[in-house]
Parts: C-alpha cells; structure tokens; sequence
C-alpha cells in the first residue's frame, strides 16, 4: 500500500498501511529519512493524531470525565491511534477514524502537496458529533549520514523550552534552552528550522504552530516536530475540536542542493 509521488528531484512516498506516514522522501537522489523497522514509532515521518506526544499515564480530563487511553509508552500514551493503522486514499488525500481507543467519534485527514521544491504537509482532526481535545504534528526520523559529506547540521534557535517532571512529561514552567541532548519542547522559535547535510542537501522546515519538539539522542537519527501543541496537551493546553471547528495543521518543508566545495 505504497503511494509514489515525483516532482523534479524529489521523490515522495506515502505508507498507507502504516499510519500513511511518509515511507520515504528522496531528494537528489539521497533518502533524508530513516528506514523502516519493527517499531513504528521509530522510522520515516509519521502523523500524531489526536494527539501529539505523550499523555501522562494515559488519562486526561474533560469536561468533568476522566477517559483512559492506551498505555503504549509506559507508563505514558504517546503519539496518538492514528501513526500505525490504515489510512484510505481518497479525492482529499488520506483519511482514517481515530478508533476505538478514542473515546470520541472522529476522524483525522492528511494532505500532502508535492512540488519540485517544496512539500506542504497539512494534517486535520474533525469530530463527527461532539466536542473533545485534541492537538496534532508530526514526528520525522532525519538520517544523520547520507553517506556523503559530513553529518547531519541542525540549525534550530527557540526562545524558551518547557522543562520536564519526573514523570518525563512537559510543564508549564519554561527555561533557557541548553545544549542538550534535547527530547524537548520548545516555543519562541526562529522559523525556518534548517538542516544540513553537507555536500548533498539543505532542508528547511516552516509550520504555522510555535510549538516544536525536538530529539536528538539517537546517534543514527534527529527528529524535528512541529506540534499544534506541548505534550499532555489534552490536559494541560486543550485545544477543543467540534464538529463546526476542527483543528488543523500546516507545515512546509523546502529543499536545495548542497553542492560540496569546488576544488583548484
């Protein structure tokens, strides 16, 4: 169930079968993202729906009810129901309900637009009856090697980050950002968030949220997310969706050759 998309030099394809994430994006002939593995949470670039994140201990509140969610991270809910089950193509691009580990009748769409020089991702969830919280972003696997020049560079500035609990999950309280290693939130970013793999491409990253999370521990691997909102974001940072009103998301990523250095 695999969707293959070409605009000049790029080359997109669309998994349906697994969360219709991008299974791959090629660009000048070098693949940016991480191969697929056994761990859905750990490869190519994945929509989070309807929520983005972790859920602390898999409960959140609204509107006077408690709701359980999965434990798939424990002993959080992380990243949604939507990033490892079938989406259906459609005339609007891709569509999947959230499930029944959601314990609201809605469903998630996601569009992408493919150009010779841009992608434009853009992701939705619309309740079908009542009103419920919800937030939404994406989680890239970038390739820190692409097997030519040097490694992966990350040029990201952000005013603020959100510290973490003992527990692992975002706070309200914010800091300075370090240096890291990051698995954290972000806010007060300087947009466009660039990356560079030296003497091959340079990819820059736009999204009309200031929410962003970044991680990068892995040594294989750096994941940049743009994010309606914080993590445990049903709880702490709502953002209500209703059937007049649903909650969307966009983000551009743009690309140009990096051309390695001439020589004498």
């Amino acid at each position: 169930m695999l969707d293959t998309f070409q605009a000049g030099p790029a080359r997109l394809v669309i998994d349906r079968a697994t969360g219709a994430r991008i299974h791959s994006l090629t660009l000048f002939g070098y693949e940016l993202l991480v191969a697929p593995s056994n761990d859905p949470i750990a490869w190519g670039s994945y929509p989070m729906a309807p929520w983005a994140g972790r859920v602390r201990r898999g409960l959140f509140h609204f509107e006077g009810n408690d709701y359980h969610l999965p434990v798939n991270f424990p002993p959080h809910a992380m990243h949604g129901t939507t990033y490892d089950r079938p989406w259906q193509r459609d005339d609007d691009g891709y569509t999947i309900d959230l499930g029944p580990a959601w314990p609201f009748d809605g469903f998630a769409r996601q569009q992408f637009t493919l150009t010779e020089s841009r992608l434009e991702l853009r992701l939705e969830v619309h309740s079908r009856d009542t009103a419920f919280p919800a937030s939404i972003g994406w989680h890239p696997w970038f390739r820190r090697e692409l097997g030519t020049g040097g490694p992966l560079e990350l040029d990201f500035q952000a005013q603020t980050m959100l510290t973490k609990d003992d527990d692992y999950i975002t706070t309200r309280k914010k800091t300075a950002p370090g240096q890291g290693p990051w698995d954290d939130c972000f806010t007060g970013v300087t947009q466009p968030v660039t990356l560079r793999w030296p003497g091959a491409v340079v990819l820059t990253m736009r999204a009309d949220s200031d929410t962003w999370v970044v991680y990068n521990g892995p040594a294989h691997a750096l994941c940049v997310e743009p994010q309606s909102a914080p993590p445990n974001a049903l709880n702490d940072w709502p953002q209500v969706v209703t059937p007049e009103r649903p909650l969307a998301l966009t983000s551009v990523w743009a690309w140009r050759r990096d051309d390695p250095p001439t020589t004498a």
